[in-house]
């Protein structure tokens, strides 16, 4: 018997590979994946600028980020993670703001944002992305952390937004864009509790590491894997805290790490 409803993972057009260069901005649960990539040693850039919970402002993160790049370093592979529709107009200007930076809450007026609107602020992203690097690929994710400030049917209609958005784009993108189902994989694989924070609302280090491990299976070349079981006993050494971090023995260990470290870096064709 099967006691609990398995995800299924549509097969991306490409794969990630050893030492990747990568763009991850969103919500904060991009920051958890991202994160994950820079430890295991992909050269992974992780919301440059902060923290971005709505289309508009991965938008702004991109253009910023494009500016500011050289394209020789221009990454492969841009993961983009919505968190919400909900965005803030600062009335001065109209202008669509990333942070309110704790400025009273009448300078600004709340909206929401529909799905085409949602769709068109992805597409410039992409498009500025493809500017610099016309093969890139983007995964598109919707982050499985609720909004409890909106209430949470609000939230739900918030994600159920997203979700559609993200629908219409990949039907009206090639197949160098794709969906990673992060959201659905918390709300149905993990459906419970136990693989939420004690604040109920943000994923648990253990449902981050089981969609880690989702996306190693399905998105990881064979050469990215087998470079990840050769660098596990090298990071874990090199995370290894002693007694005495001063004694000859423990520098001893850690510079034969390091030379390890440096080994298969230089194994895959990356320089420190």
């Amino acid at each position: 018997m099967e006691f609990r409803t398995i995800v299924n993972i549509p097969q991306p057009s490409f794969q990630i590979e050893p030492l990747e260069r990568m763009l991850f901005v969103g919500s904060c649960f991009a920051d958890g994946i991202g994160q994950k990539f820079v430890e295991e040693r992909f050269r992974a850039t992780v919301n440059p600028y902060g923290t971005m919970y709505n289309p508009a402002s991965i938008l702004h993160t991109v253009e910023r980020f494009c500016e500011e790049s050289v394209d020789g370093e221009f990454p492969r592979v841009a993961f983009f993670t919505l968190g919400t529709n909900h965005v803030y107009r600062l009335n001065a200007t109209g202008e669509i703001v990333d942070n309110c930076q704790k400025r009273p809450q009448r300078l600004f007026t709340e909206e929401v944002l529909a799905v085409d609107e949602i769709v068109y602020f992805l597409k410039k992203a992409i498009g500025k992305l493809r500017c610099h690097h016309p093969d890139i690929h983007v995964v598109l994710t919707v982050s499985p952390i609720r909004y409890a400030k909106y209430g949470y049917h609000e939230s739900q209609l918030s994600k159920a937004t997203l979700l559609l958005a993200v629908d219409k784009l990949l039907k009206e993108s090639d197949e160098a864009v794709s969906y990673f189902p992060a959201y659905e994989i918390v709300l149905d694989e993990l459906r419970d509790y136990r693989f939420y924070k004690e604040d109920m609302l943000h994923p648990s280090a253990q449902a981050v590491e089981y969609i880690w491990q989702q996306l190693v299976d399905n998105y990881l070349s064979p050469a990215a894997q087998t470079f990840l079981k050769e660098w596990k006993p090298i990071k874990e050494a090199l995370g290894h805290r002693p007694f005495n971090p001063d004694s000859e023995e423990y520098k001893r260990f850690l510079t034969e790490a390091k030379a390890k470290e440096k080994a298969l870096l230089t194994k895959y064709g990356f320089r420190l």
